[in-house]
């Protein structure tokens, strides 16, 4: 028979400790070796008990999450750590990951779910939510182009964006083709490209663009 996971809660609720502790005992193989109320505390424990499972809450009253998990990494670096909180921790995963945190749980999260997460856990995967994942994944927006075009120029480039072809555009705005040919020559050569596909790929990220799309939401 394996050796059961012992585990120590950190919790400074006492009712939610005592809730956790009700759940990780329902988990087959799970030992709850003890509860800590703080970091300090916890640190003591994990000397004392030696276990292989720290399920940490990030809100203590003494040290954030992070730098609890942070000394648990240092100090005892095959523990495995279970961030087990009911705030929003998104913007701190890549710090967590970087500690090498083994999971990062909702307090809500179902008990089935959670002793899924655990075998994992033991099995040195790291897990992390769906929805937390996805958002570390949204690119940051590019950064907008500082350039200047005139009022002409920025409405041939909203009408080359929309897939309008040159003799399009000179119907539209009442001019020939070689003139309108002529404008996107200057348009092409303020926006440091060559061809068309270029310049939208730039347009889209100045000021231009976006005031564009406002005007056709007026319309």
């Amino acid at each position: 028979m394996n050796q059961p996971c012992r585990v120590i809660i950190v919790d400074d609720h006492p009712l939610m400790a005592h809730a956790t502790r009700q759940l990780l005992e329902q988990v087959e193989n799970m030992e709850v070796a003890g509860v800590a109320s703080d970091g300090n505390s916890c640190m003591e424990l994990v000397e004392q008990l030696q276990p292989d499972m720290v399920f940490l809450d990030y809100q203590l009253p003494d040290m954030a999450g992070t730098d609890a998990a942070e000394r648990l990494k240092k100090q005892w670096p095959d523990v495995h750590v279970v961030i087990f909180t009911g705030v929003d921790v998104i913007s701190l995963i890549p710090r967590f990951l970087e500690l090498q945190v083994s999971a990062i749980i909702s307090k809500g999260t179902r008990h089935d779910t959670i002793k899924h997460i655990v075998a994992c856990v033991l099995d040195h995967q790291v897990i992390i939510p769906r929805s937390s994942l996805e958002q570390l994944l949204i690119p940051a927006p590019a950064p907008l182009v500082e350039i200047e075009l005139t009022e002409d120029e920025s409405a041939i480039m909203a009408m080359i964006v929309r897939g309008s072809t040159l003799e399009q555009i000179a119907d539209k705005i009442h001019m020939s083709k070689r003139s309108v040919d002529n404008y996107q020559r200057k348009i092409y050569d303020k926006l440091g490209v060559k061809g068309r596909a270029q310049a939208i790929e730039v347009f889209v990220r100045t000021k231009y663009y976006v005031e564009s799309l406002q005007e056709v939401a007026d319309e």
